[in-house]
């Protein structure tokens, strides 16, 4: 599981039951689910490939018991059906996760998360049209969270062809946003470095690549590295991209400090191609 699903739980924790003055029993009821949600998987990120799958599944479906309960129990009750959906996502029921988003959408249609795991399940589903107003909501209710703007930007590169085809959306619009809404989940979240990291890729994974701008990201993500294999990427990164700019000799330069075996491949192909170019 990835950091990324974890941080979810987290804002689930925080979106769907916050915290009240007099709190009610069916909140109560609902953050113990919740709880219990989190520490599932919590645990098996840990196990990570040593995961007991059978008693995760057990549990899982416990899970999937108390929250049937606790919707007999409180009908009306929309916070319920979010953290019941999002639970289901992530157990890979898909269809029953819509079905549930969409009740508590109908019961509050101000929930950004609902809005944005809807819009992650129509992605998912091949439906990037339908998926991106469901996604430009949630900004709107909750412009400062930066999952929703960086699932915005993926969702603009994954389904570009469908935006530029079908959407009546131009490259330079495209592109536009899609830069924009990285560089707006990154700077919303200045300790999260996967944030940026994905920022300063973006600028190669669009036509045609805009290597100088990349390479400004790339430098500036540098100097807030926090460990060495995060620097080493970094200058792997920025010695492809030199190569592609004719830099020959500052690339090399990087790829001289790049001695991590992890990257041993990608660097072969940056000094293939600096071989290459010479030609």
């Amino acid at each position: 599981m990835s950091h990324r699903l974890l941080a979810l739980c987290a804002l689930l924790a925080v979106c769907v039951v916050p915290s009240f003055a007099a709190e009610t029993l069916a909140e109560k009821s609902l953050k113990e689910i919740v709880e219990r949600q989190k520490q599932l998987f919590e645990r098996a990120e840990k196990e990570g490939d040593q995961l007991d799958e059978a008693r995760f599944a057990a549990e899982a479906k416990a899970l999937a018991g108390s929250y049937d309960v606790f919707i007999q129990k409180n009908p009306d009750f929309a916070p319920g059906y979010v953290a019941y959906g999002v639970f289901l996502g992530k157990i890979d029921m898909a269809k029953a996760a819509v079905a549930m988003l969409l009740k508590a959408n109908k019961l509050d249609p101000n929930i950004p998360l609902v809005k944005n795991q809807l819009a992650k399940h129509l992605a998912e589903d091949g439906k990037p049209l339908e998926a991106l107003p469901y996604l430009t909501a949630a900004i709107d209710l909750a412009p400062n969270e930066p999952l929703y703007h960086f699932h915005l930007g993926q969702l603009l590169l994954a389904a570009r062809e469908d935006f530029l085809h079908e959407g009546g959306w131009t490259r330079a619009a495209l592109d536009k946003s899609m830069l924009e809404a990285f560089a707006h989940a990154a700077d919303l979240a200045p300790n999260d470095l996967s944030l940026a990291y994905q920022h300063a890729k973006a600028y190669y994974e669009i036509e045609p690549p805009r290597w100088e701008e990349a390479l400004a990201v790339w430098e500036k993500l540098g100097g807030r590295a926090t460990s060495e294999n995060m620097r080493q990427l970094v200058k792997l990164q920025r010695a492809n991209i030199l190569v592609k700019l004719g830099r020959a000799d500052e690339a090399r330069t990087l790829l001289d400090q790049v001695t991590d075996p992890k990257f041993a491949e990608d660097k072969q192909k940056v000094v293939e191609a600096l071989a290459a170019a010479k030609k």
